[in-house]
């Protein structure tokens, strides 16, 4: 875990934004894969019928 409590103001600040864009990239990232593996199968599973 990282200790930000002793570090000053903008540097918290920061980190804080650093983190949330991170986040944010890993979700992007993810979802796009998530989308590329589960399209082609629901559509498979929606032709099936």
């Amino acid at each position: 875990m990282i200790e930000a409590a002793a570090l000053p103001a903008p540097v918290q600040a920061t980190l804080l934004v650093g983190v949330i864009l991170a986040q944010a990239v890993a979700l992007y990232v993810g979802y796009g894969a998530l989308e590329r593996v589960a399209t082609p199968l629901i559509e498979t599973i929606a032709n099936a019928r």
